[in-house]
Order: structure tokens, then C-alpha cells, then sequence
């Protein structure tokens, strides 16, 4: 290969690795996001019918403010062991590639650039401590703006991980 291709192949691998460790760096990013849920319930029992949801999911309550109407309850998030393994993996293959192009620019130390694949299970390993967290869930009852003279009404805005709140949004549409 001419020297012009292997830069250019050194250059994509390198832009590569950028993408590789911001995905990595993304694994263990907190995706707290809010839901706002109107029913034609009391909002009592809709506060109480999602704190029974999300304490089934193993959160505990923590909090109960009566006068501001909020609720807030803790749980614990466990890393995936799939995701620990699939970032190892990918992190694997970049490593290989990234010393199978510095091999090819540097034949002399190219036993030495395969050591780079030592550095793969950081990968899993960095998802695997920033993942192992406590995460809280606020409930927060808010009044409705539905009609005055229909059924009471509830909103309820739920603060939350994404991941909490599309399970609830299952549970919810299934119920509804």
C-alpha cells in the first residue's frame, strides 16, 4: 500500500476510535426525562397506583411530601452484563484495527501494537462502574386542566429514567 492509503486508513481508524469511546462514554450517561399523565381518576389513588407500580419494580419510597404532593422513591440500577460484554467487543475490534494499521505503518513494532487489545476490558469495565447506581423517581401531583364539571381529573408529572418510563407507558396503555 502507498503511504497516502495507510494515512487515510489511519485517519479513518482514528475518527473511528473518537466515535468508539463516546459511545462508551454515552453507556453510562443518566437519561432522566418527564412524563406527564392526565386520567379521569382521583389523583390520590393515580399517585398511589404508580407508587405501587414503581415499588413492584424494587424502588423504596423515600419521601412523601403532603403539602407540595410529591412522592419520591429510590432503586437500584444494575449494569447489563450483555452491554459490559458488547462494549468489550466493539472496543476489542477498534483496538484490533488501530494496531493492524499502526502495524502496517510500523512493521518493526507491530507484536507491540496488539497490546493495545489489553486495553478493551476497560471498556466493560467503565460502563460496569458508572452503571451500578441509585436512581430516584419523583411523583408529583399537579391540578388538572380538564374540565371543571367532567369527572376529576389528575396530572401527575412522573420524573423519571427513560428506560422507567417507557415501562410504565406499557403498563399504562395495556390498562387503558
Amino acid at each position: 500500500m502507498t503511504n497516502t492509503t495507510t494515512y487515510s486508513i489511519l485517519l479513518l481508524t482514528l475518527l473511528m476510535i473518537v466515535g468508539l469511546v463516546f459511545f462508551i462514554r454515552a453507556s453510562t450517561k443518566d437519561r432522566i426525562e418527564t412524563l406527564t399523565l392526565e386520567r379521569p381518576v382521583d389523583p390520590l389513588v393515580l399517585l398511589q397506583e404508580l407508587t405501587h407500580h414503581f415499588e413492584s419494580r424494587a424502588y423504596v419510597l423515600t419521601a412523601a411530601e403532603a403539602d407540595t404532593q410529591r412522592v419520591t422513591l429510590r432503586g437500584r440500577v444494575r449494569p447489563s452484563l450483555f452491554l459490559a460484554g458488547f462494549l468489550t467487543a466493539l472496543a476489542t475490534v477498534g483496538a484490533l484495527c488501530f494496531a493492524l494499521v499502526l502495524a502496517n505503518l510500523w512493521p518493526a513494532y507491530g507484536a507491540l501494537f496488539l497490546g493495545l487489545l489489553g486495553l478493551a476490558p476497560l471498556a466493560g469495565w467503565f460502563y460496569w462502574r458508572g452503571s451500578d447506581r441509585d436512581e430516584e423517581i419523583c411523583l408529583e401531583v399537579r391540578p388538572s386542566t380538564a374540565d371543571s364539571n367532567a369527572v376529576p381529573a389528575a396530572a401527575v408529572t412522573v420524573t423519571a429514567h427513560r428506560d422507567e418510563l417507557i415501562a410504565l407507558e406499557q403498563v399504562l396503555g395495556r390498562q387503558g
